[in-house]
């Protein structure tokens, strides 16, 4: 995690770059690349590949057919292609890491912020909430939720990841304001008396751009892997095919047992490590986009 944290950069050294302009430091190193280049990958394949490819239908006689041309990925216990299935689970688990990291980051930066900025009652108010929430057992309270709450919308499960998940991301926003907020810049617009909500949103979070984006990118990694071990744990019932529920299925049906049936847990696995990586990777790079300093090799 700490080769993770950005350098903050003076006001003078914010870059503003064209639409496309950002693409450049981005791809400048090969892990950058490789990382845009693969979560383009599964974006396209998740919401773009379902309007191309049929779905797959079950199929008793072609039960755990071992990978070939017709079905690269072989076929599951019912005959149906593990690829298609591959194409149709990815979006759902893309959209809830992508809620849940929204909300996650928002809060965490927002609470952050006013807690390192303001001070006083409201800095520990805040930091007593996160201090709550930390001590809840998550696995213990999210199933207490799930009997009285049908975790079955994509939506509910990313609020419900991301209430347990922004005090830690607050606290290093906390820290990285209150260094922020000493510098001359924050103490003229202090004394220009431009208000709280310039000088955050304006003057202190702008300076954050790069550690608040490699911040949104590791949030979305972490809500898949707690998305997907709810429903590996069979917390989150639900109907729609994912690549969470395939490692569920493929685990009750015994599918790591035997090399016949691995390729059904192994594809959902594969999928979800790449796409981690691919954003772990993403978010190594995301730094060069922010600071001039790093993109002129100063």
């Amino acid at each position: 995690m700490s080769t993770l944290q950005p350098t903050v950069p003076t006001p003078a050294a914010l870059p503003k770059l064209r639409p496309v302009a950002w693409l450049r430091p981005l791809l400048k190193h090969p892990s950058g690349a490789f990382g845009f280049f693969g979560v383009m990958f599964f974006i396209l394949l998740s919401f773009v590949g379902p309007l191309v490819i049929p779905p797959t239908k079950a199929n008793p006689s072609n039960q755990y057919l071992a990978p070939s041309p017709t079905n690269i990925l072989g076929t599951d216990n019912q005959g149906k292609d593990i690829f298609t299935q591959i194409v149709y689970g990815g979006a759902p688990v893309i959209t809830v890491a992508l809620i849940a990291g929204l909300i996650k980051t928002a809060v965490a930066i927002t609470l952050g912020a006013l807690a390192a900025y303001l001070g006083g009652v409201v800095d520990r108010v805040i930091n007593g909430v996160a201090n709550f929430i930390l001590t809840i057992p998550y696995l213990v309270a999210v199933t207490v939720l799930a009997s009285f709450i049908r975790l079955n919308s994509p939506v509910l499960l990313a609020f419900l990841i991301a209430a347990f998940a922004w005090p830690v991301l607050m606290r290093t926003v906390r820290a990285q304001v209150l260094s922020l907020r000493e510098r001359e810049y924050i103490e003229a617009a202090r004394a220009l008396n431009l208000g709280t909500f310039h000088i955050i949103f304006r003057e202190i979070l702008p300076n954050m751009a790069s550690y608040i984006a490699i911040s949104m990118i590791l949030a979305m990694t972490n809500a898949i892997y707690a998305q997907i071990a709810l429903i590996t744990l069979g917390l989150v019932p639900f109907s729609d095919q994912n690549w969470g529920i395939m490692i569920f299925k493929a685990r009750t049906l015994g599918a790591i047992n035997t090399a016949r049936t691995a390729m059904y847990i192994l594809a959902p696995v594969l999928a979800i490590a790449l796409f981690q990586w691919s954003l772990v990777t993403l978010a190594r790079s995301i730094e060069d986009v922010f600071n001039p300093r790093l993109r002129t090799g100063a």
